[in-house]
This record gives structure tokens, C-alpha cells and sequence, in this order.
């Protein structure tokens, strides 16, 4: 499903008024034109038509903010496929769960451009990390609202306002529950690294740093698997959600 699909972002357009422009024809904005639908009166429709002048623009320009904030919360996985090349898929892993106490020990960034894994002590800088953001029009996590991006501002004195897909509710909504593995079982996504849990990733990190150097390169793997992961989970979850919000017109 794509940006253009919708209308829910025009004040006074709910779900139940888009399925019924859905529903008459109108299934993206080209073919709105100020069509005469159940339910929607002239001063909504002129809400619509306003809408689709400015957002036509904006997304011509590839502006994913605009849309982060037109969309309500529980529907910002629209703006998956239309900034799905640009986006930036990351995830951190830490000695623990304080942001006061623990560290970042490895951040992995994954996008069109290829996967890269920053380290602690090596190249893992505020500058490092701000760039691979600042690259990004949209990112996507795994719960990294509430702990990847807090944690990344707190350890590097980072502002994280780049639009932001967090997986784990558009999963919530498709009764997906639990962490990203029992996520990825449910779906099946296969690993491609060893079999590693949160708390094997923190003695993995102390292990290296009491020198073992395979030590390292597991957690980088596991890390690795986490962040590459997410992007075939987003394809797949946005495409359930299409098919449950967008069934009159679906093929």
C-alpha cells in the first residue's frame, strides 16, 4: 500500500469515509477529482482536495517528515513503500538496559547501500552514527523507539528525528507478539548467524574485550541477523496490513 492510497490524513476523514472512497472508485488521489461519494460532503472534499495539492508535491520531493506527521501513529507503515529505497534499517546492542550505566557496544545500519556494523573503540562515533542517520528519509526498527533510539541519544548526545517505523507495533496490530525472534519464527525468517539470546550478547562483548576476537565477530553476526532481518519483516507485515485495510481493491 502506498501514500497515495490514502486519505486518512485529511481532518475528518476516518477509516470508515476511506473505505467508502475506496469502495466508490477513489483508490488513490489522481482519481479523486472532486468526486460526489456517500458520506462526504462538500467541506470534506475540499479538505481532500487541498490535501492531495500539497501532499502531491511533498512527495515529489521526498518528503517523508511531512507524512510522519500527517499520518496518525497507527498508520505511519503506509509510508513504507514509498520511502522503502531510502530507508535506513538499524539495531544496537548494549552491556545492558541503563542508559545511565551500559554502553552501546555495536550499532548496524542496513539500507540500499549495503550493511555496516560500527564498533565500540573502533569506529563507533557520535559523527558515525549521526551521518548514517542523517543519510536515511525513513528508519525502521524493532522496539527502537522506546529503547535503539533513546539510548543512541543518550550515549552520543543525538537528536533521532528522523521518521521512524518501529515494527513492533504495526506487528502488534497483526497479533504478532513478543520479541523480534519469536516475531521472526512466527513469519519464517531464517538466521544466518549462531544462535545467540540479549544476555549472550553482553558476555560475547566482554569476552572480547578480555581479548578473544571470535568473540566479537559473533556478536557482530548476531547483530548483523537482528538488523538485516528487519527489512524482510517490514516487507512482509506491510503487505499483510495491505491486504487487511485494502481488500475492495486489492487485485
Amino acid at each position: 500500500m502506498r501514500i497515495e492510497n490514502s486519505f486518512i490524513p485529511v481532518r475528518g476523514v476516518g477509516t470508515a469515509t476511506e473505505r467508502r472512497l475506496w469502495e466508490s472508485g477513489v483508490t488513490e488521489w489522481d482519481e479523486f477529482g472532486g468526486a460526489s461519494v456517500r458520506g462526504v460532503g462538500a467541506t470534506t472534499a475540499g479538505r481532500i482536495e487541498s490535501f492531495i495539492d500539497e501532499a502531491a508535491e511533498r512527495l515529489d520531493d521526498g518528503d517523508a517528515r511531512f507524512f510522519d506527521a500527517a499520518f496518525p501513529s497507527g498508520e505511519r507503515w503506509r509510508l513504507y513503500e514509498n520511502f522503502r529505497e531510502s530507508a535506513c534499517f538499524f539495531d544496537i546492542e548494549t552491556t545492558g538496559l541503563s542508559q545511565d550505566r551500559d554502553r552501546v557496544t555495536t550499532v548496524t545500519f542496513h539500507g540500499a547501500g549495503g550493511t555496516t556494523t560500527l564498533v565500540r573503540g573502533r569506529d563507533l562515533t557520535r559523527e558515525a552514527v549521526r551521518d548514517r542517520l542523517d543519510d536515511a528519509d525513513l528508519l525502521v526498527s524493532f522496539n527502537g523507539k522506546r529503547f535503539d533510539a533513546p539510548f543512541l541519544e543518550a550515549s552520543f548526545d543525538l537528536d533521532v528525528d528522523t521518521p521512524h517505523l518501529d515494527l513492533m507495533y504495526p506487528c502488534r496490530a497483526l497479533e504478532l507478539t513478543g520479541g523480534l525472534k519469536p516475531v521472526e519464527r512466527e513469519l519464517g525468517v531464517a538466521r544466518e548467524g549462531p544462535d545467540v539470546t540479549g544476555r549472550d550478547a553482553v558476555r560475547l562483548w566482554y569476552e572480547y574485550e578480555d581479548g578473544d576476537e571470535s568473540a566479537l565477530e559473533t556478536l557482530v553476526s548476531y547483530n548483523r541477523d537482528d538488523t538485516v532481518n528487519l527489512r524482510t519483516i517490514a516487507d512482509e507485515v506491510t503487505s499483510r496490513l495491505h491486504r487487511e485495510t485494502f481488500p475492495s481493491v486489492d487485485g
